[in-house]
């Protein structure tokens, strides 16, 4: 059994995947940190442009 990759994510899904909640998450959308893009009224992400936004993160070091 395989388990396919989805095409477009839902708002929800992002905020499971990132633990955030959906202000944070449309606030990343509307200031374009997180590209996506609009089917009728529905907002989708790229699971490409999540994993890019994920991986340019500044990362934390230990002080």
């Amino acid at each position: 059994m395989t388990t396919a990759t989805p095409v477009a994510l839902t708002v929800q899904e992002v905020m499971a995947a990132l633990r955030l909640g959906r202000s944070t998450v449309f606030d990343l959308l509307r200031s374009g940190a997180l590209p996506s893009f609009t089917i009728g009224r529905a907002r989708r992400i790229d699971p490409d442009d999540l994993a890019t936004y994920i991986r340019t993160q500044p990362r934390s070091t230990p002080q």
